[in-house]
């Protein structure tokens, strides 16, 4: 009898029910073999029920895609038809809060004895483990299987039945509402997202909350109309095609100039620190340079074609020389320098395509930032043309190249006080996920402010390429200050790889408790109270008994590589940033997504020597646990600071906030155990596992609605947001700071 027809079929309960049951049958057939049946690596393949990781290659073998076969196999025939598989579903998507635990259970329960065992719970940990990409010790996981077993077994009888672990998570708000497996939930195909009625950028709270950015964007683009009529009318004696080109050539000025006018770093480093910054947006520079670079490229279409339509219709027959000999040769004698404008025109076309398209995202994120540096590099020749082309251009660029050319020999006067200096890279660590941390010595007339960034130069990597790098230690530090560079391109991996095969003194550096004593020196006080109450608990062997120092010990001590190095480089800067303002907000909002949470590092650290009447919430997201690593020691003196600052009456300044995204959460079946263990250790030792900070690492993605709810219903002052990472989530941010009417600041990196 054919699937479709067979009586088995689920009752459909609602139309939306139908048509996730018609799309999931489409699916199925599609995938399912020619006996109509899905065996369990097709079912894995199909429905993504397992998740590969860097650290878990196997993940085909995953022990929940395992067990989700065996349970919607109800026959025990070794596959599953499409009537098994919609009557299993329905029952977990529309089933009661119990039906949906007792699949849980069974999940747990492998040997499908009736009872959960130590062991059993161990192996589901386990596998729990491999789905978040987390790496525990043993005795960690050990830990966590005995936090959860001991939990829900009240009567120590050594066993879990299914009302124990239904009375267990009743004991946790929220678990059981939100019980739910992936399958089912990744099983639902996706709605279409709904239209918006108007664009987000004409909302009113957009506009409101970036008033000076829409002033100026609007001035822009007024600005270009008026000088592009200007033009037109001047030469409204001319042809149709000189008129067009001439008032494109107009724009041409104002754009090129302006575009050099933002990117002269050190004259807007000092106008943030005025008046202007106010009614200003010069934390948007790099945003108004992309537009006048569009206006550039956009005006160059019209002003060549116009040109070039004028010589073909024309300058051939005025002229009498043919189109090679207008553009190629200086016989047609047009333009001010010996007649060089065709031929000009024609080189900076080329310069301006190359220059366009090596300035996109696709080559700047592809690990190819020296393409983009180096032929950004043509704007010296392209300005230089660009006053041999057109008749009138030095008066549009003499004010912004004079102060350009001054800034230049201001950079190539530090660059050789640092030659004749002894500025040097003293020691590099050498962190996971290939982050290189340069500690640099910093000479005494080296001053910045927290967020600022540089440009070094290290001759042993590359003689004459500068990169870009934010300051992620505090200005308050003396003696040196620090980079962290992530491996990304061809330079930082270079760079990375230089410094690992470093023929000097290597350190296996035990990072975080090496430099926070006095946490390590609470946790030996710790050691015999915590003891006492696991030694308390009955049915707990004395090999599973730890302490919360050894836990935080394997937790925070984090293998660092540290080399001992003398190698010379070269800075220019520092040049500010938008979060120069953070201390300017009364109630600061920092986010930072993976490696950009590096301006942050600075802005934390300077907390720990300033004391401001603000509030300062600290959201960092990132993939995978290593990442944790890079600014543990850090983030663990500022909560010891906070808690002596507490205990002396200055009241609380830092709220953490740590999310680690490729971790289950709770709302999945498969975190759900995890998850729990976790809570239960934070709770009895206010220790968080997976990192060893006080902070409770959050599972999976950030809910920013929630989020931003409980900041605005908890703000001390006007909420500003500092953000720093991937420009998705900074859009997504964005539009959530206009909701809750913050301000919002993102740092391009």
């Amino acid at each position: 009898m054919p699937l479709a027809k067979s009586k088995k079929k689920p009752r459909v309960i609602t139309k939306d029910d139908e048509k996730t049951f018609a799309w999931m049958e489409k699916q199925f057939r599609q995938m399912a073999g020619s006996n109509g049946s899905l065996d369990k690596e097709a079912f894995k393949k199909a429905f993504r029920l397992s998740r590969p990781s860097f650290e878990f290659r196997a993940a085909l073998d995953s022990f929940f895609a395992d067990r989700f076969f065996q349970l919607f196999d109800n026959d025990n025939s070794g596959s599953i038809d499409l009537n098994e598989l919609l009557r299993g579903l329905l029952k977990l998507t529309r089933g009661s809060p119990t039906d949906k635990l007792r699949f849980l259970f069974r999940v747990y329960d492998v040997d499908s004895s009736g009872t959960i065992d130590r062991e059993e719970l161990g192996t589901v940990l386990r596998s729990c483990m491999e789905e978040s990409s987390l790496v525990l010790s043993e005795e960690n996981l050990q830990a966590l299987t005995d936090a959860l077993f001991d939990d829900a077994d009240a009567d120590k009888s050594g066993e879990i039945t299914f009302e124990k672990l239904k009375d267990q998570l009743e004991k946790h708000p929220g678990v059981m509402q939100n019980l739910t497996i992936s399958a089912a939930k990744w099983l639902v195909p996706r709605k279409e997202e709904k239209r918006r009625r108007a664009p987000r950028h004409l909302s009113w709270t957009y506009i409101r909350n970036n008033l000076a950015k829409v002033i100026c964007t609007i001035m822009f683009v007024l600005i270009n109309m008026g000088l592009y009529a200007l033009n037109a009318w001047l030469y409204r004696y001319s042809n149709w095609y000189i008129i067009f080109a001439r008032g494109a050539g107009m724009c041409l000025h104002f754009n090129c100039a302006f575009g050099l006018f933002l990117m002269l770093r050190k004259s807007l480093t000092l106008m943030r620190n005025t008046p202007l910054a106010r009614i200003l947006p010069f934390d948007q520079h790099v945003m108004f340079h992309k537009m006048a670079g569009f206006a550039v490229v956009f005006f160059t279409l019209i002003h060549t074609a116009m040109h070039l339509a004028n010589a073909i219709f024309y300058l051939q027959r005025e002229k009498k020389l043919n189109l090679f000999e207008i553009l190629f040769t200086l016989k047609a004698k047009v333009g001010w320098f010996y007649g060089f404008a065709p031929l000009s025109g024609v080189i900076l076309d080329v310069i301006l395509l190359i220059m366009f398209i090596c300035s996109m995202e696709f080559v700047r994120r592809s690990g190819c930032f020296e393409v983009f540096y180096w032929t950004h590099k043509l704007y010296i020749p392209f300005y230089v043309l660009n006053i041999l082309h057109a008749t009138n251009f030095w008066k549009w660029i003499v004010g912004p190249g004079a102060i350009f050319l001054i800034e230049c020999l201001i950079r190539l006067k530090m660059f050789w006080y640092a030659r004749q200096g002894d500025m040097r890279i003293q020691s590099v660590k050498l962190l996971p996920s290939g982050v290189t941390q340069l500690i640099i010595t910093r000479p005494s007339s080296f001053n910045y402010k927290p967020g600022d960034y540089v440009f070094l130069n290290i001759p042993a990597i590359a003689k004459y390429e500068w990169h870009p790098f934010t300051i992620s230690s505090a200005p308050q530090m003396s003696g040196t200050f620090w980079i962290h560079v992530r491996s990304a391109g061809h330079w930082t991996r270079s760079l990375y790889k230089y410094f690992e095969d470093y023929k000097s003194s290597v350190v296996d550096a035990e990072e975080g408790m090496a430099d926070n004593k006095e946490m390590y020196a609470n946790c030996k006080k710790f050691k015999a109270s915590f003891k006492s109450f696991r030694m308390g608990r009955p049915g707990v062997p004395l090999t599973r008994r730890n302490t919360k120092a050894r836990r935080i010990n394997a937790s925070v001590k984090r293998r660092v590589r540290e080399v001992k190095v003398n190698e010379r480089v070269y800075v220019d800067g520092p040049y500010g940033t938008p979060s120069r303002h953070i201390f300017e907000a009364e109630h600061a909002v920092l986010i930072g997504s993976g490696i950009g949470v590096t301006p942050f590092a600075s802005i934390l650290q300077s907390i720990m020597y300033r004391f401001r009447e603000a509030e300062v919430d600290f959201v960092w997201i990132n993939r995978d646990q290593r990442n944790f690593e890079w600014f543990l020691s850090l983030l663990t003196r500022l909560e010891s600071e906070q808690s002596r600052d507490r205990e002396n009456g200055l009241g609380h300044v830092l709220d953490m906030h740590m999310y680690m995204t490729s971790a289950l959460s709770k709302a999945d079946m498969k975190g759900i155990g995890l998850q729990m263990a976790l809570d239960l250790i934070h709770e009895a030792e206010q220790t968080d596992l997976i990192t060893g900070l006080q902070t409770r690492t959050q599972p999976g993605r950030p809910d920013f609605d929630k989020l931003f709810s409980h900041i605005a219903n908890h703000a001390k002052g006007k909420v500003k947001v500092f953000f720093c990472g991937s420009p998705l989530l900074g859009k997504v941010l964005k539009e959530y700071s206009h909701k809750y009417e913050f301000g919002f600041s993102q740092e391009i990196f």
